[in-house]
């Protein structure tokens, strides 16, 4: 894999997919010109939708799957069912190394699940968590474990600090970071 970022994309998760998925990218390429986005799913319905928008088709390289996890699919079928819907396909892409990231806006507790599966997680780290920054009045703000795990023990808990610490660290640029718990 070179320098460049490359981003995998499923192209048929999420609420009106995939042209909402398609349009994101037309307008992530106009700010990120260096990033290369990997778009798996139906190319029949994703190739018209490209024309629409040049700046993502200049960026983009499709991979053609008709496959997709629906939102009512249950993480466990999907783990074990859709070996080649294009959310799999999407972290297999990272797995493989062809792509440093994976982005879905489908069934969250799907992607948890094979993400967790065919990724791994850090040694040390038993369980990812869902993670979102948002700004507040003295500055920014990293908050993890937003509803993806329904029971946590003290050592999740801190494993969660550990890597909300890491992140606001290394992306937030916060020197101390204050950890809490809100419940």
């Amino acid at each position: 894999m070179s320098d460049r970022i490359t981003v995998s994309i499923d192209g048929m998760g999420g609420d009106n997919a995939p042209s909402m998925i398609v349009s994101g990218i037309g307008i992530a390429a106009k700010s990120n010109p260096d990033v290369k986005f990997l778009l798996f799913g139906d190319e029949r319905r994703i190739l018209p939708l490209l024309e629409r928008y040049p700046m993502a088709k200049a960026v983009c390289e499709t991979r053609h799957t008709t496959d997709f996890v629906t939102n009512d699919d249950k993480p466990t079928a999907a783990l074990r069912g859709a070996k080649n819907s294009s959310m799999r396909l999407a972290i297999n892409a990272v797995a493989d190394g062809e792509a440093t990231a994976v982005v879905s806006a489908g069934n969250t507790g799907a992607l948890m699940a094979i993400a967790t599966i065919v990724l791994k997680t850090l040694p040390g780290i038993s369980r990812p968590a869902i993670a979102s920054s948002f700004p507040t009045q003295s500055g920014d703000s990293v908050m993890l474990d937003l509803g993806a795990n329904v029971e946590c023990d003290a050592n999740n808990l801190v494993q969660f600090a550990v890597m909300g610490q890491v992140y606001a660290r290394n992306e937030l640029g916060l020197k101390q970071p204050s950890i809490g718990i809100l419940n």
